[in-house]
């Protein structure tokens, strides 16, 4: 399917019934995906109002870069905290769920695998550090968050690579302008996001819900 017939998909009924049957499913899955195999209603009424956060925050945008991306009031935050307080499974599938609902209101599709890249697989790879999520004493939360940064930006930079370099402007190669590009944004909300992170009554209370969570699951 060309790109601008998965745009037109997208933006139709049908491509909008599609991408909410897929999320619900990944919800179901995050109902039954806990180790103890039981249903959890709590995760997952916690892992929808995480994906809720992270969509609501994400329209508080602090900066706009002109060529898509944009720094954003701890968006990527909740899906960070999905895999960190829940494990990696159910990281992934919220981040899947946030970068699905993104592409449901603001679709911008031009090939298949831009469309992974830049909607489910990125906002999934910010629940990559959650194998890290009690090994790091303290700073626990802001590896499994810098990591989980780091995954998503080397989604955006091959992305930016494959699907954009044609716009890298006079004295950059698509390499190193996506590299730069990329960086500036992400950088940003991870600098200000790992501040927050720090705070030690956040961070406790997160560490809290995490060894709970952990315990129950």
């Amino acid at each position: 399917m060309t790109g601008e017939k998965l745009q037109a998909f997208f933006e139709s009924t049908a491509g909008q019934i599609t991408v909410v049957a897929v999320i619900v499913v990944l919800f179901l899955l995050i109902l039954i995906s806990g180790r103890k195999k039981k249903m959890d209603t709590k995760t997952m009424a916690v892992c929808a109002l995480l994906t809720a956060m992270s969509m609501a925050l994400s329209y508080v945008t602090l900066f706009r870069m002109p060529q898509g991306g944009s720094i954003t009031l701890f968006s990527m935050v909740p899906i960070v905290l999905a895999g960190y307080f829940y494990g990696t499974r159910r990281g992934l599938m919220v981040g899947a769920a946030v970068g699905l609902l993104n592409l449901l209101f603001g679709p911008y599709v031009i090939h298949p695998v831009q469309m992974l890249l830049d909607y489910p697989i990125a906002f999934g790879a910010l629940a990559i550090g959650a194998p890290l999520r009690d090994k790091c004493g303290k700073a626990s939360l802001t590896v499994t968050y810098l990591v989980g940064v780091f995954g998503r930006y080397v989604c955006a930079v091959l992305s930016g690579v494959i699907f954009f370099g044609a716009y890298a402007p006079e004295g950059f190669n698509a390499w190193t302008w996506s590299l730069w590009y990329n960086l500036t944004y992400l950088a940003v909300e991870g600098i200000i996001t790992v501040v927050l992170l720090n705070v030690p009554q956040i961070r406790n209370a997160f560490e809290k819900i995490r060894d709970q969570a952990i315990a129950e699951n």
